[in-house]
């Protein structure tokens, strides 16, 4: 028997491959599906079955295509309604995979549809759980995401679905079982989930305060409190697992062009086309494509072009690293942003040479930020989360959160100088960028962020409060 756990960093997600005797299931898969077909042809197995634990709503799952490349039945929990062919099973029924045993566990609340994936070896002992968003490793899932789908659904009615679910079917369970969970910390499909991303039930058991002794109504009131608002694409996404997609083949081919200045120049004004720079933030600032927005692909790239581009079918055109095209083609996919039209052959460096016209943003780094502060009062922008604000901050600044950008930027007069920073630089450069593109031209970026910042020891912070607290 194998279990792999094929963990992606960006979306904190975790897809499950699992093998016994030649055959092989995949769990929750990722958009681009040919690694778990290279993984499989690796044992000499065959893919039998494609679960999915729920149609979530973070990522587009790699189902279909999955599915339509191996032969392997898509297999999802009671209730499941797709807009294409696959298996809705019934509660308790079991897959035989090898000498494995797969029993469905319906736990609906989540979201209504959700199901957890209980492992049985040849001896028929249970040793692990696959259970979604259900149970994540020091949360559960987030009640309130399948309202924005299902009519007469609230987070409350969800929550209360949850708590049976945890104590009818997974409570009961063997302490010695490994939870394997769909999502870790940084995922927003919860709210306090551990770094942790795999654990034993029993620990979970002692440790997670949704698995604690306590009424319903103290269970609705624990997992309600604190929830921000899901991002806009969350909806958008679940629809795609719902109704169904275009292969991924087909979106790498559509955006893989490769257009010169001229073309891409071209391009842009014709289709008005979203023009995205993903190199490294501190790179574009020296240079980029006049009305480009920058989403590094080395940061949190999916959930911030999930949370700044609020149409997954806008048409975007690319400006990437040399060799990285196909890559940000794929990680936007992920996440159903399925329109790239083509990329700026030779990147920014082309469009330089061909002499077009160059944008800057200046950046300065937080020793400078000092100097200037020193000679007077200066606006400061802390482009931070709301919580992260109100844990610390530099006794002066503003917050102007990223992740509500529309409203933030109402606060931004274009006739003042602003100095932006966020807790390493990533996030400041992307509201720089956005509000640079519209207009805004008086932005100055504080490179590295909060962490530079404490560094130089020449700053008031706030006094300092647990984040924790703040949920």
């Amino acid at each position: 028997m194998k279990i792999e756990q094929i963990y992606t960093g960006c979306l904190a997600q975790g897809a499950y491959y699992i093998e016994s005797k030649g055959e092989a299931v995949v769990i929750d898969p990722l958009r681009e599906v040919q690694p778990y077909i290279d993984r499989a042809e690796k044992d000499g197995a065959k893919i039998k079955f494609v679960f999915e634990t729920h149609f979530h709503a973070d990522f587009v799952s790699g189902h279909i295509d999955l599915s339509q490349k191996t032969g392997a039945p898509i297999i999802y929990g009671p209730t499941a309604k797709p807009g294409f062919d696959a298996i809705t099973a019934t509660d308790g029924q079991q897959f035989k995979v090898g000498k494995l045993t797969f029993t469905v566990l319906h736990t609906p609340g989540h979201t209504m549809e959700s199901t957890c994936y209980l492992l049985s070896d040849e001896n028929g002992k249970d040793v692990g759980i696959f259970t979604g968003d259900t149970l994540f490793i020091g949360d559960v899932g987030r009640p309130d995401l399948a309202q924005k789908v299902v009519a007469d659904l609230t987070q409350d009615k969800l929550a209360s679905h949850l708590y049976d679910s945890l104590r009818n079917k997974i409570l009961p369970l063997a302490d010695d079982i490994i939870v394997y969970p769909a999502h870790g910390a940084g995922s927003a499909c919860g709210k306090n989930m551990s770094k942790e991303t795999t654990d034993t039930l029993g620990h979970q058991k002692a440790t997670n305060y949704a698995l604690q002794p306590m009424t319903r109504e103290e269970f609705i009131k624990a997992v309600t409190d604190g929830l921000m608002p899901p991002p806009a694409y969350f909806p958008l996404n679940v629809m795609m697992n719902i109704q169904g997609y275009d292969s991924i083949d087909a979106v790498l081919e559509r955006g893989q062009h490769a257009l010169s200045p001229a073309a891409f120049e071209a391009a842009a004004n014709e289709t008005g086309a979203l023009l995205l720079d993903t190199r490294d933030q501190q790179v574009f600032a020296k240079g980029f494509v006049p009305n480009s927005i920058n989403i590094g692909i080395d940061g949190n790239f999916a959930p911030w072009v999930g949370a700044m581009i609020p149409d997954i079918k806008q048409e975007i055109l690319l400006i990437t690293d040399k060799g990285r095209e196909e890559e940000v083609i794929t990680r936007l996919a992920r996440v159903g942003y399925d329109f790239t039209i083509g990329y700026l052959d030779g990147g920014f460096e082309a469009w330089k040479a061909a002499g077009k016209e160059c944008d800057q943003i200046k950046d300065i780094t937080a020793e400078e930020l000092a100097a200037i502060v020193a000679e007077g009062p200066v606006n400061i922008l802390d482009v931070r989360k709301a919580s992260e604000y109100q844990s610390e901050h530099i006794i002066g600044a503003e917050n102007a959160p990223l992740d509500y950008i529309n409203d933030s930027m109402l606060m931004v007069d274009k006739n003042k100088t602003y100095y932006l920073h966020c807790a390493g630089g990533y996030r400041s450069m992307i509201f720089a960028s956005i509000l640079r593109a519209r207009g805004y031209d008086n932005l100055i970026n504080v490179e590295s962020g909060l962490e530079a910042i404490k560094a130089t020891g020449k700053f008031e912070f706030s006094a300092y409060v647990c984040p924790s607290t703040l949920l």
